[in-house]
């Protein structure tokens, strides 16, 4: 399935202790690269967060916003850590007995001393829970967006393709009218100044002209590429690398069939395949 690279997803959740909301942003980029805004408590997900990230997108330029709302003002559940406080009250009897003359140490000098204090972390586990599987139903959204994204843009170059073949398969069709008109316009040329015919002569400007004009490989190759474009396009996993190299395939041969021309049917022909085959390159840009 064809997917694009530009698309947006948002989820949002409300828990007993707060609220959570995911913002995902993603346009094209030639390869994965991902970007987040995390609130402090959760920063420390961000390595977690980008692994799910790979296992649902392959290329394009992805922006993660994560908004964390608690209840309760951080801070106002607290803890004391019985441990790291039984050893900093260890040390200050230590000091107390090595400094008999200092002033007792009080319950808020204790309190106020880094470590001892701590947010109780009753609620952390669950938010941590909580954000990363809102992340995973945000993916699963922005992932659906792209797919639906990618069936129009491939439904709009299955229409392009359709053109370009019908295009093709006139330059075919009239290839051999094209070349009677030439032999018939080198043949008069021919008598007009010799004013006799010389079938030697006008066989060989034939040959040489028949050579010049032979696009019969170019309209082949052109037709295999369409062929080739239509099946990337039927499978599974990123193929925008791919149809862009297609698209530069195609342009090539459209050029050589335009320096080929004898005619201005066929020189008009290969300009609408160029214009077809850009326009089909720049949506391809956006092809995962």
């Amino acid at each position: 399935m064809t997917h694009s690279m530009t698309a947006f997803a948002r989820q949002s959740a409300e828990y007993p202790w707060g609220s959570l909301v995911w913002e995902v942003r993603s346009v094209n980029h030639r390869y994965l690269e991902p970007a987040f805004k995390l609130p402090d408590p959760v920063r420390w997900l961000e390595g977690e967060l980008r692994e799910r990230l790979r296992e649902h997108l392959a290329r394009g330029k992805v922006e993660c916003t994560l908004r964390l709302q608690r209840k309760t003002p951080v801070g106002a559940g607290l803890a004391i850590d019985e441990l790291f406080l039984d050893q900093l009250l260890t040390s200050v009897r230590q000091l107390e007995n090595k400094l008999p003359e200092r002033a007792p140490v009080s319950a808020l000098e204790l309190l106020a001393w880094p470590g001892v204090l701590m947010e109780a972390d009753d609620d952390e586990d669950a938010i941590h829970h909580s954000v990363l599987a809102l992340f995973e139903q945000t993916l699963v959204q922005l992932t659906e967006n792209r797919a639906r994204e990618g069936a129009a843009l491939r439904q709009f170059i299955q229409g392009q393709l359709d053109a370009a073949a019908v295009i093709t398969d006139n330059v075919r069709q009239q290839i051999p009218a094209i070349l009677a008109g030439q032999r018939q316009k080198l043949r008069d040329r021919l008598q007009e100044l010799t004013g006799e015919l010389n079938h030697d002569r006008l066989e060989q400007e034939l040959v040489i002209l028949a050579q010049k004009c032979d696009v019969e490989e170019e309209l082949d190759r052109l037709q295999t590429h369409i062929k080739e474009v239509r099946r990337t396009l039927q499978q599974n996993g990123p193929c925008g690398r791919r149809l862009d190299f297609l698209m530069q395939e195609l342009n090539r041969e459209a050029n050589t069939l335009s320096s080929k021309s004898l005619a201005s049917e066929t020189s008009q022909s290969a300009v609408q395949l160029k214009v077809l085959i850009e326009q089909m390159r720049e949506q391809i840009q956006n092809i995962e």
